[in-house]
């Protein structure tokens, strides 16, 4: 599954570093968008989060959630290809 991983760390000068490092454990990434990643995964939504949740503020907001073949915007060949590639099994 494919997981859209969007978040707005409220605290300014907040480190990202961990919070990189805890999306990347999760599966094959792609980052494409400033606060907005892709994850292709075996974890469910809820585990995603469960990686997720200790680097998070309380203040924080993220939102994880599954993409399907639905799908349309402004990217580059290659992010499309990266998609793609990774939902073409969907119905």
């Amino acid at each position: 599954m494919i997981y859209a991983i969007n978040y707005d760390l409220k605290r300014p000068g907040q480190n990202y570093d961990p919070l990189y490092q805890a999306i990347k454990s999760c599966g094959v990434w792609w980052h494409y968008l400033g606060s907005t990643w892709l994850v292709d995964t075996n974890l469910s939504a809820h585990g995603v989060w469960e990686r997720l949740a200790p680097v998070i503020d309380k203040n924080d907001r993220v939102l994880v959630i599954g993409v399907t073949k639905e799908k349309q915007g402004w990217l580059s060949q290659e992010a499309w290809d990266w998609i793609n590639a990774r939902t073409a099994h969907l119905a």
